[in-house]
């Protein structure tokens, strides 16, 4: 259940905020790469006299394996929505209480409470998006709205795609494209989806995250992607275009978490309640190119950022997308295998 701040303990925590701009020290940031924007982090510092170290990781398995082996020095780190039930299960990160910070008012209710982290005692929001397509057009002028460019290419296509190493939003779409639905046990289902995966694999020329240089460049002619990343490209090649698979894309949300062990928690505590602020959420978004889940955010990005097709969704593919869901143990299980398989 969510707590409810008295006016007494709300008075209190404003005045903590109020007076925070006195603190120092450090604050170590585990987090995606290139996924951080330095205008906020360099506000960040400025406004709080905290020196800011930021390391990156390259998926969610990564850093929950570093940081159960422990250790790590990190004091915030940012999880997909699927992995933050993990997380909290296996006491890896403090119950902050964002929920009763004084920022937390900025908050689009959307956000709020949310199944992986009701009425957000750990985690606040960081970006969200979708993963779909990107094509380079000059190369291939066909229909993109749909997974066959990575599961059945056409020719013109085929040795010249990457497509994103993550696990689940690989296996979720490729479930979808053949008719069946997230979380599924359906062992004939997870053959085909085995089998296809294997099969279209030698027609990818990658399976890598260096796609806001290489599309652009033309190293790549079609991904299946993040959103932000793509939007990132086409702003570097105008015949960049986006695509949202008909037959089912997922949908992620990316928060921020204190961890347990974290040194440094005050400080930890204070950017958690700075990046709710609408005109410091911005420029997270502004730089990554992702939505953000801040009120009033909006106001304050480049006018690029309001009307791009890879931030919003066309009518006709609204009800295509499905936010993607943490599996049972049961589940994962099968799934890694699949993943193993195809990554052989």
């Amino acid at each position: 259940m969510r707590w409810k701040t008295t006016a007494a303990s709300a008075a209190i925590a404003t005045m903590a905020f109020a007076g925070a701009a006195a603190a120092e020290g450090a604050l170590n940031i585990y987090n995606w790469g290139d996924y951080t924007s330095p205008e906020m982090i360099k506000k960040f510092e400025e406004t709080y006299k905290v020196k800011v170290t930021i390391t990156d990781y390259d998926s969610n398995d990564t850093a929950l394996a570093k940081v159960r082996a422990g250790g790590h020095g990190f004091d915030i780190v940012v999880p997909s929505a699927n992995y933050v039930p993990i997380w909290v299960k296996e006491g890896l990160l403090l119950e902050a209480r964002p929920d009763q910070m004084e920022n937390f008012k900025n908050v689009d209710e959307r956000w709020v409470d949310v199944p992986w982290d009701p009425g957000r005692h750990y985690t606040v929001p960081w970006q969200w998006g979708v993963s779909g397509i990107g094509v380079n057009t000059k190369v291939y002028g066909g229909d993109i709205n749909t997974s066959a460019i990575w599961l059945d290419p056409p020719a013109e296509l085929v040795g010249k795609i990457n497509v994103e190493p993550e696990m689940n939003d690989v296996l979720f779409a490729t479930i979808r494209y053949l008719g069946g639905k997230w979380c599924t046990d359906d062992k004939e289902l997870l053959k085909k989806v085995r089998d296809k995966l294997v099969e279209a694999k030698p027609k990818w020329l990658a399976m890598d995250y260096s796609v806001t240089e290489k599309l652009p460049a033309g190293d790549y002619a079609a991904v299946y992607y993040w959103n932000g990343a793509i939007f990132r490209s086409r702003l570097k090649n105008p015949d960049i275009k986006f695509g949202y698979p008909k037959e089912g894309y997922p949908i992620f949300m990316d928060s921020v978490a204190i961890l347990k062990d974290a040194k440094n928690v005050e400080n930890a505590k204070l950017f958690m309640n700075f990046i709710m602020a609408p005109e410091n959420a911005a420029m997270i978004s502004a730089f990554a190119k992702y939505a953000n889940g801040i009120k009033g955010s909006v106001d304050h990005m480049p006018a690029e950022m309001k009307d791009a097709p890879e931030l919003n969704v066309p009518a006709e593919f609204k009800d295509a997308g499905e936010f993607l869901a943490s599996c049972s143990p049961d589940i994962v299980a099968l799934y890694s295998r699949i993943w193993t398989d195809i990554n052989k």
